[in-house]
């Protein structure tokens, strides 16, 4: 935490005995005293957070534990933002993502690093979305009949009685910088039944809201490093793979990848306050060549998960190995969290082989993503914890996974589509 307990309790005691000593003069002194004091020690922090609700209703969901004690021990507490709880797309659970509204929502619960996923329009400016070719779950797109009909695939209605399923596919690819800044955001979801436009548009899974959609402000890269900058937080871009085929009208790979780079420069960022992350292994090791200041923090998103023969639990499954990617100068490497994951003899959550190979091969580790699944309860907790899912059963295990990542894996930070969750662990316990 940016501002420890003790402290808090430090000013709080100042000021009280400010207020005591001010009492033997006249009230005219001790109000302006009270009032000199206030201002000096209980101004307005800008690393101050809300975390709202839904962090106690978590931990009243847990079973009775002493990580659920001490849980409840921090309800009180003052939080404050944490390089641990990373906004995944923003705050994704509840606002439109990669939205400068969802963005502000991460911002304003705690998140100490913001993501912007990156990818490109037509006339190759850098925009935030998580793929390409996601406009047609993510934005209004299909109600805009001059832009749906430059749609790589138009929309296409379901026919249920032939047992075809709706279908359209809109890529930040297919139209200009200028008509991708009309589109609003909306909830990423579709259904596959629609008839329509306007019933594809509505699909919105149910454990997520609409409340705060409908509206929201799509963003260019630049305009997220702008707003993650004057809010004071870090930065944590994504290079996404391109939907098209490279080079794109000219634009290869690696200008794709020094382009992202190069407008954190023209920004002024620190580049200790940026952790450029990609899938694809070659663009974090162009950055390390070509960018080392930027590349000391390039984060490898490893999928190497969709391999058929890939095992958490058996090294000769993984190429390359932890070593040789130590060697290459990767730094951080970033799996999803039930990779990391695994059940012991007694079914308690601990390490996987993966985990252990990356710790002792001294690589850093970020994870994804935290409150991605909908309700524990049902599911068995989903893709997201598939390795552990005998021991998922509670809305309340989101702790109990989070605890784990954090002490015995020791994961560096945690991405979450609500940070709120990961900003409050973080705060209770001194992450």
């Amino acid at each position: 935490m940016s501002i420890s307990w003790k402290r808090k309790l430090g000013m709080a005691s100042t000021l009280s005995s400010v207020l005591f000593l001010s009492a033997c003069n006249d009230n005219d002194s001790v109000e302006k005293t009270a009032k000199n004091v206030i201002n000096e020690v209980v101004k307005p922090d800008a690393n101050a957070v809300t975390v709202g609700p839904r962090p106690l209703f978590l931990v009243s969901e847990m079973q009775s534990s002493p990580l659920k004690t001490k849980l409840e021990q921090c309800a009180s507490g003052s939080f404050y933002r944490s390089d641990f709880s990373i906004g995944h797309r923003g705050a994704a659970l509840q606002f439109p993502e990669h939205t400068k509204e969802s963005y502000q929502a991460a911002i304003d619960t705690g998140a100490g690093i913001v993501e912007c996923d990156v990818t490109f329009t037509k006339d190759k400016a850098l925009v935030c979305r998580h793929s390409q070719c996601d406009l047609a779950t993510t934005t209004n797109i299909l109600a805009m009949p001059e832009l749906a009909k430059k749609c790589s695939v138009p929309f296409s209605p379901a026919d249920p009685a032939n047992g075809v399923k709706a279908t359209a596919t809109c890529c930040t690819s297919d139209i200009s910088l200028a008509e991708f800044k009309t589109l609003k955001g909306k909830m990423d979801g579709s259904n596959p039944n629609a008839t329509t436009v306007e019933e594809f548009m509505a699909g919105t899974p149910t454990w997520r809201t609409d409340l705060y959609s409908g509206n929201g402000t799509l963003m260019t890269h630049a305009e997220s490093i702008a707003l993650f900058k004057a809010a004071g937080v870090k930065m944590t871009p994504e290079l996404k793979s391109a939907s098209v085929t490279m080079p794109f009208d000219g634009f290869t790979q690696q200008d794709y990848a020094q382009k992202m780079i190069n407008e954190y420069t023209a920004a002024g960022v620190d580049p200790a306050d940026v952790y450029p992350q990609s899938f694809n292994l070659e663009d974090v090791k162009y950055w390390i060549a070509n960018t080392p200041e930027f590349g000391q923090q390039g984060v490898y998103l490893d999928d190497r998960y969709d391999l058929a023969n890939f095992d958490p639990q058996n090294a000769t499954t993984w190429s390359p190995s932890m070593t040789e990617l130590a060697n290459d100068g990767v730094k951080i490497i970033a799996p999803p969290l039930w990779v990391l994951l695994t059940l012991d003899a007694d079914n308690n959550i601990v390490p996987s082989e993966y985990a252990k190979a990356a710790k002792a091969a001294n690589l850093k580790i970020i994870t994804w993503t935290l409150e991605r699944s909908g309700l524990l309860s049902q599911g068995n907790g989903g893709w997201y914890h598939q390795s552990i899912a005998n021991a998922i059963d509670n809305k309340g295990d989101t702790f109990e996974v989070l605890d784990v990542l954090a002490k015995q894996v020791g994961v560096i930070g945690v991405f979450s589509d609500w940070p709120a969750t990961v900003t409050y662990y973080a705060n209770c316990m001194d992450n």
